[in-house]
């Protein structure tokens, strides 16, 4: 800008403006950063002429659009609502345009100007600090503002318009945008309500500047961001600032405004793009992963409030009741991926596998309006909980992984069921590890790292991760049924029914863990007493109308049955847990009861129902099917073929199911087929197997059977001494079983007439 001829040149080129054009921009330009108001541009530049303010923002107006803003980015000149206007960077006033770059800040260039002649009063040339070039130089003086492990907690948005679907929607919609970014990192909600609690706080309070700075200097963040919004007349301005934590600098400041309420959404990924090319990331990144949120996420304020109430609701009382929102969400923007991808979340933690993939599947259909990291995040799901292709699920994760290293989810997928169902716990135990170094507050990754020890029959360890956990104040579900079962493992009875009772304090807790208690006691051949926990399981799933989940529970019920040998009972409830739910888990474990009970052609139907259904599921193809289907030639008399039906469960059958029925059902079925076929050394070897992995099996009835079975294949082998060894240890077990169970008849038998 030449102030002396009154000229603006961009890349060499004059830029038309009108002398009171001109003359607004100069004043501006030599306040700088300073606010001017309304009245002293209308003093300044009409000094002896009484003019109407709407004249003054039509030149403003006028310029802005000589300067090429649009009405979303006004990256030149700002305004403040209220008080008037303010460039939107520092400028540098420079004799001559030989200059060198010395020294940069986050806001401003320092030059060294190369002066031929003395300063006038009126000062040639104006150089205004807006190019990328500037940025870059500032990177390569200075360190950005947040580092790469730095990390920043986000406030509560200031709302001054008096219009409630603001409240919290904003911080929701910046948290989304700013997440875009591989190189920032946002302190986790879960870690928010976790220092509040240790500050005194209640965990929902509102996170206000002053509670935000508080959290930042506790979590040892490096900046808080505080936002807000406010109306001017019809319009609306949207600001967000970043202090320093421990000195409470300002470190930057963004604006922008909104024409219309309509386009608030818009003007919000206006400033985040802005605020992540400030901190340090590269252009390469931003342009990279820089979806605004109106195209991706959701274009409506509503559909965005409810999807935000339903974390919220999530974090504090659970899936059942965070449901509703995310439905409300969808129904408000019906494209709206994230939350049917958040609802189809809820759902497979209440066990309801089939409407979850209903709603995964709607996700992945809207994939495209959705940014980088819901992409991936709807993908993973899609895979691992839809087709059920944990090879995929796996690509995926790992690939999210490496485009965003520093966000846990993707670490704790792969810490979970990815690497769980092919049997790849150390694997699994390294990525919890991570997912717990990238967010020390992050409840899953220490159930996984408890589980995945589980797994590994490392009991302590297991524990250890538990009091980890509870050091941090953290309290899950899960942390409650990994208790239950790791004190069932221990034989820690004591501890077993405080972990009950901890399960019944929490919102719905009488289902699952009535369920896990029938399980343990027809481990121990309590088969009445169990019978009666899972009545109560499945009737407090009714009542609830978790109509998949006490279906489960009533198929896992069926088969304890019919491996007990009482094949009416099983029948009646693999039939009953159909009418509850198809799901897969549902169908594979009434096919199961079924076949042992003597139906096998209903059984098949169910097989061939699976099969159909999930072509690609790594369970159903790898696990379920070639247990069911040695199962079918078991019961018709062919052995052979069993073994033959179970060669391509191998790589898979030490693997967790996804849900509750069939932890290494094929290794147990292949020994029965080694024991039918008089081949009682490799018997003996299969059902050792499941033995060595208790962690894996914990209280399914086939872990308690294989004791037995292990005896029967001792004595098939000869060896009379081990067999008698392994019935004493069987019978021992069920010291307290039901004296009329099946098997524990047959066991009675025939460790008697060992030596006869």
């Amino acid at each position: 800008m030449d102030a002396e001829k009154e000229t603006l040149l961009r890349a060499g080129e004059p830029v038309a403006l009108t002398p009171k054009t001109f003359q607004i921009l100069l004043v501006l330009v030599r306040h700088s950063q300073e606010i001017v108001t309304k009245d002293d541009l209308l003093k300044t530049v009409w000094p002896d002429t009484f003019v109407e303010e709407a004249n003054l923002s039509r030149n403003i107006f006028m310029l802005r659009k000589a300067l090429g803003e649009s009405p979303q980015d006004h990256k030149y000149i700002l305004t403040i609502p209220g008080r008037g206007y303010r460039m939107a960077e520092n400028v540098r006033l420079v004799a001559d345009q030989e200059f060198s770059l010395v020294a940069a800040n986050r806001q401003k260039v320092e030059v060294q100007v190369t002066e031929k002649h003395s300063l006038m009063p009126a000062v040639a040339v104006v150089v205004v600090v807006v190019t990328a070039a500037a940025a870059g130089a500032w990177r390569s003086f200075h360190r950005p503002m947040l580092g790469v492990k730095d990390t920043a907690v986000l406030a509560e948005f200031a709302n001054a318009t008096g219009d409630k679907v603001f409240d919290d929607t904003l911080r929701q919609g910046m948290a989304v945008e700013l997440e875009q970014s591989p190189y920032l990192r946002l302190i986790s909600d879960e870690r928010i309500r976790r220092t509040l609690g240790l500050m005194g706080a209640s965990g929902d309070a509102k996170l206000t500047p002053d509670l935000a700075r508080q959290v930042c200097v506790r979590t040892g963040s490096a900046a808080v961001l505080e936002g807000s919004i406010a109306s001017l007349g019809s319009q609306y301005v949207l600001t967000l600032s970043a202090k320093s934590c421990t000195n409470g600098e300002t470190l930057d400041e963004e604006l922008a405004q909104a024409a219309r309420k309509e386009d608030v959404l818009s003007a919000l990924s206006l400033i985040a793009s802005r605020f992540r090319k400030r901190v340090g990331e590269s252009l390469q990144t931003i342009d990279q992963h820089n979806t605004p949120l109106a195209e991706a996420t959701t274009s409506s304020l509503e559909a965005l409030e409810a999807y935000t109430t339903g974390w919220k609701v999530h974090f504090a009382n659970g899936a059942t009741a965070s449901m509703p929102f995310f439905r409300r969400a969808a129904e408000i923007d019906p494209n709206f991926a994230m939350a049917y991808a958040a609802l189809g979340r809820a759902q497979q933690d209440l066990d309801e596998s089939d409407l979850s993939a209903q709603s995964l599947s709607r996700a992945w259909q809207l994939r495209e309006r959705a940014s980088d990291p819901e992409k991936y995040f709807i993908t993973a799901n899609y895979r691992a909980l839809v087709t059920g292709n944990m090879e995929e699920a796996r690509q995926t994760c790992e690939t999210w992984a490496r485009a965003y290293p520093r966000d846990p989810i993707p670490a704790a997928m792969l810490s979970g069921y990815v690497n769980k169902v092919a049997g790849r716990y150390q694997v699994a135990l390294d990525w919890a590890r991570k997912s717990i170094e990238l967010d020390p507050d992050f409840g899953v990754g220490y159930y996984n790292l408890g589980a995945d020890n589980m797994y590994l029959n490392r009991l302590d360890e297991a524990g250890n991760a538990l009091q980890l956990a509870a050091g941090r104040g953290l309290e899950i579900d899960e942390f409650t049924m990994l208790a239950h079962d790791l004190a069932f493992l221990k034989g820690d009875w004591a501890a077993m029914e405080q972990a009950s009772a901890r399960a019944r304090g929490r919102t719905g807790g009488e289902g699952w863990i009535s369920n896990k208690e029938a399980f343990a006691l027809a481990y121990y051949g309590r088969l009445r007493e169990a019978r009666s926990a899972t009545d109560r399981a499945v009737a407090f799933g009714e009542h609830t109308a978790q109509q998949e989940r006490a279906g489960l529970w009533e198929a896992g019920a069926a088969v304890r049955e019919a491996l007990y040998g009482n094949p009416a009972e099983a029948r009646r409830r693999a039939e009953d847990a159909l009418k509850l739910s198809r799901n897969r888990e549902v169908e594979f474990g009434a096919a199961f009861a079924l076949a042992r009970s003597g139906k096998i052609a209903e059984a098949e139907a169910l097989a061939d129902e699976i099969e159909k259904r999930f072509p690609e599921d790594t369970s159903a193809q790898y696990s379920d099917l070639p247990a069911l289907r040695a199962e079918f030639a078991l019961q018709r008399g062919d052995a052979a073929k069993a073994t033959e039906e179970l060669q391509s469960a191998t790589p898979y059958e030490t693997g967790v199911p996804r849900l509750l029925i069939g932890a290494m059902y094929p290794v147990y079925v292949r020994g029965e087929a080694f024991l039918a076929e008089g081949r009682g050394a490799e018997a003996a070897a299969e059902f050792r197997k499941i033995l060595d992995h208790r962690g894996v099996v914990v209280s399914d009835p086939v872990g308690a059977l294989a004791r037995l079975q292990l005896a029967r294949a001792y004595r098939m082998a000869g060896d009379d001494t081990k067999a008698k060894t392994a019935y004493a240890d069987f019978l021992a077990l069920w010291k307290d079983a039901d004296a009329d169970v099946q098997v524990l008849m047959e066991a009675r038998r025939e460790s008697a007439r060992i030596g006869k």
